[in-house]
């Protein structure tokens, strides 16, 4: 454990930090399974902008990787062009 008093300020910090993005990652992760459950094509053009959001927020604070993001938005992109030419 830590000695230093800053020390022991950084370990209070990083649990905050770790937990905060923690519920961050499930959130997101939640919408995004939720999503591709929708079985209706207005419910799910009309959640896609929101989850996007989520997930460039999640790059943004460091949480997933930049290219992560991008190709988690992809496959839900491309999945709702799937539906309109169908």
């Amino acid at each position: 454990m830590a000695n230093h008093k800053a020390t022991k300020k950084d370990v209070r910090q990083a649990a905050k930090r770790r937990d905060r993005n923690r519920y961050y990652g499930k959130t997101t992760r939640n919408a995004i399974r939720n999503l591709k459950a929708s079985a209706d094509d207005t419910a799910y053009d009309a959640a896609l902008p929101l989850t996007v959001s989520m997930i460039d927020k999640l790059a943004k604070r460091g949480i997933i990787h930049k290219n992560k993001a991008s190709n988690l938005k992809s496959k839900l992109a491309r999945k709702t062009e799937f539906k309109k030419t169908a």
